[in-house]
């Protein structure tokens, strides 16, 4: 095929779906993963009517280890490879880490950590043969602040998605791979399913509106991001006053502001 391909994982709604919307009005394939095959099948007709492009669905749950290799395994067989990734997959596990199984949080750390890097690993030596990839993390505005009781390990791993996807970038820049770039992308409230999943929709319905963004600007800043090699994109102007803040502050005052505030968005029943 002479299009591009962007591999978008947890693409059937959200954040993901935004993506595969602008990669397709880019004029690049795309290939869509996530568990809902239906929705998958059902954003692929809709962006392939709109935008003449081709959009491979395969539905595949990241909590199978053996799910990464598996999906690229298949992308393979049908003589495609991956010039783009999009690592978006990810959910809320609510309650604390005493609450909660060590099964659901392995699968937690499963899905939004080692599958990501899994898959960013098994592309990038063909990136590196054709001269050109990218690679977008979708961290958090919460990988920059202070932990919170609740949802426990969803920071940790965002701000981990954070310094490997800044590793990564400047490993490329340091080998000769100037056109392979890998950006993290650090959204704050997103208007998306994500807060309807995990069961905090209520919660976070009473925060200000003006801390919310739409997917669209989300999702075109990361691109532009990922374009000019920037390892790591705030969207909006709230979210960067936000992520400038926990920098500035004594660390003992960002704590205290997480504990005052984290209730307002993190389940710990």
């Amino acid at each position: 095929m002479d299009r591009r391909l962007c591999l978008i994982t947890g693409a059937s709604a959200g954040i993901g779906a935004e993506f595969a919307r602008q990669y397709a009005a880019l004029g690049w394939d795309v290939a869509l993963t996530a568990r809902r095959a239906e929705r998958l099948d059902a954003l692929a007709g809709e962006i392939q009517e709109k935008y003449k492009i081709s959009a491979i669905t395969i539905a595949e749950d990241l909590a199978d280890p053996a799910a990464p290799a598996r999906l690229l395994a298949t992308l393979a067989g049908k003589g495609r490879h991956v010039d783009a990734l999009v690592n978006n997959a990810g959910y809320g596990l609510p309650g604390t880490f005493f609450s909660t199984s060590w099964k659901d949080q392995a699968a937690f750390i499963q899905v939004l950590y080692t599958a990501p890097l899994e898959l960013a690993h098994r592309v990038l030596p063909g990136m590196a043969e054709r001269g050109y990839g990218r690679i977008i993390n979708v961290a958090s505005l919460a990988g920059y602040a202070a932990g919170s009781a609740g949802h426990t390990l969803y920071a940790s791993v965002k701000a981990g998605l954070i310094k490997f996807s800044e590793s990564l970038n400047a490993e490329c820049q340091a080998l000769g791979h100037a056109d392979i770039h890998c950006t993290a992308l650090c959204p704050g409230f997103t208007w998306t399913e994500f807060h309807d999943v995990n069961g905090t929709r209520e919660d976070t319905n009473k925060m200000p509106k003006w801390m919310w963004m739409p997917a669209e600007p989300v999702v075109r800043q990361g691109i532009e991001a990922v374009n000019r090699g920037q390892p790591v994109i705030v969207p909006g102007l709230v979210n960067k006053g936000m992520a400038t803040l926990t920098r500035i502050l004594p660390e003992p005052l960002g704590r205290a502001m997480v504990r005052s505030q984290g209730k307002r968005f993190r389940r710990i029943e």
